[in-house]
């Protein structure tokens, strides 16, 4: 067995129980690659992992031992390239595991209010998600919202993008958008959506209490109706020689904004 550092990495762990359905797209195993997404997945005790496939570099870069038993394939690198996307930075891990258990809005709604909560209103790139799933991680964020229908399944690519943070926020994936958001109201959220057509600026309309940060795609924006269930719209107030900024980055400034506010 490879020694792999201090910790140790778990294996199959059961499945959350109990809440209703959230409409999760994604069914089945999914391919994890690169040294912070499969660490974070072998680390995280809701995963079911199958195999991992790994060089020997691969296997010396984490930092923990892989159980007795676990099911690890040794392979070279041209190997592991055939098991994943074409130019995959794998970095000699690839780790085949069951997707992550359905959440609930109800669960993050019942969780610490204090911490902001992320909508994503058909934000479909997975870099996109990815980076913003790392952002959510970097400010605390409880959660991140999606509708089932205009988001990515869960991913390789989101993971590698997310930097082990899909393992760490809670991603819950509702069947209406307009109907979370109520219940976000409901549960005591100011709903801020970013507009870049808004008068206020994200500072100005930024409240003291919980938040639910709502982005919307790139181009398109945040869907009216979507836009109908916020309490405010904000801008960031970038210069006018630019459009718009990447809706990750959006994320990131207005979660640090957040998690700053005095």
């Amino acid at each position: 067995m490879a020694k792999v550092g201090k910790k140790n990495l778990r294996g199959r762990a059961g499945r959350m129980q109990g809440g209703r359905g959230s409409g999760r797209a994604t069914k089945g195993t999914v391919r994890l690659w690169g040294r912070h997404a499969v660490e974070a997945a072998l680390m995280n005790p809701r995963r079911q992992h199958r195999k991992l496939w790994a060089t020997l570099d691969g296997i010396d870069s984490l930092s923990g031992e892989l159980p007795p038993g676990f099911p690890l394939e040794r392979a070279e690198v041209a190997d592991l390239a055939r098991l994943v996307a074409k130019d995959a930075p794998h970095q000699g891990l690839v780790l085949e595991c069951e997707a992550l258990p359905d959440l609930h809005l109800a669960d993050v709604l019942d969780a610490e209010a204090t911490r902001p909560i992320v909508v994503l209103d058909q934000v479909t790139d997975p870099h996109n998600v990815g980076a913003l799933l790392r952002s959510a991680a970097a400010f605390n964020a409880a959660a991140i919202v999606t509708q089932d229908r205009h988001a990515p399944p869960e991913s390789g690519v989101i993971a590698k993008s997310a930097s082990g943070a899909l393992e760490i926020v809670p991603w819950v994936r509702v069947v209406n958008l307009a109907r979370a958001l109520e219940e976000m109201a409901e549960a005591g959220y100011w709903r801020i959506g970013l507009a870049g057509e808004a008068d206020a600026t994200f500072a100005e309309a930024l409240p003291a209490g919980p938040v639910a940060l709502v982005l919307g795609a790139e181009g398109e924006g945040m869907r009216h109706n979507v836009a109908q269930h916020c309490d405010a719209l904000a801008k960031l107030p970038i210069s006018s020689e630019m459009e718009s900024l990447n809706v990750s980055n959006a994320g990131a400034i207005a979660l640090y904004a957040i998690a700053t506010r005095a």
